[in-house]
């Protein structure tokens, strides 16, 4: 079983209520190597993501400088501790916990438990699985992907313009600045942001020319 395996049943059984995933409803990363494996035949309509993580190595190295270590690669990585700890005699017999519990950056934790949870043989694997951007041009059907090149989470160079160029159904938005999941807009942001309008018109133009695509 790969990271990816339970998704297309949850897909499946979410499809029956809903036929627009986004960050709002489902991982990103997850959701583009789903669409990526799975092609055309989802029972999704179209979907959207924004500040997705494309390259995973390139990812991890970058929240492992220095200060964007500090600020937060270390609390997200506590965090994680935090989740699983909760429920540890769920896994002892899977991973050594106490291990678990001494990672001090997201690699050494997916590492130490992620990767062995989905039973791949190194990092490197699950690493190179998990990356949406190797499966970008199989992409069967309508997605939005709103990125911004100041992500520490994901650096601009890891970006696969070039890929996503073969792909017709794929369009990739790019802005200067907007942070992980930020694109906040004006002076005094306090209102709706540029993602927020960005999905807002993928959706518009979706329900009243979806058809136009099939």
């Amino acid at each position: 079983m790969t990271f990816i395996t339970p998704v297309t049943e949850i897909i499946t059984y979410c499809s029956l209520q809903l036929q627009w995933p986004s960050q709002l409803f489902f991982p990103r990363m997850l959701l583009l190597n789903y669409l990526g494996k799975i092609g055309s035949k989802t029972p999704l309509m179209a979907a959207a993501t924004f500040s997705v993580g494309w390259n995973t190595f390139a990812c991890s190295d970058s929240l492992e400088k220095p200060l964007n270590w500090l600020l937060f690669n270390y609390y997200l990585t506590t965090c994680l501790q935090s989740s699983v700890n909760k429920h540890r005699h769920m896994f002892v017999k899977q991973v050594d916990m106490d291990h678990v519990m001494k990672a001090k950056s997201i690699r050494e934790f997916d590492k130490r438990f992620t990767s062995v949870m989905f039973g791949y043989r190194t990092i490197d694997d699950y690493y190179t699985d998990a990356s949406p951007s190797r499966r970008l041009t199989s992409v069967g059907i309508p997605v939005l992907c709103l990125n911004s090149v100041d992500d520490v989470f994901s650096p601009s160079h890891a970006i696969p313009i070039e890929t996503a160029k073969q792909n017709p159904n794929v369009a990739l938005v790019l802005t200067s600045y907007g942070g992980h999941i930020g694109f906040l807009e004006g002076i005094w942001p306090r209102q709706s942001t540029y993602m927020d309008r960005v999905f807002k018109q993928f959706v518009q133009a979706m329900v009243e020319h979806g058809h136009e695509l099939s």
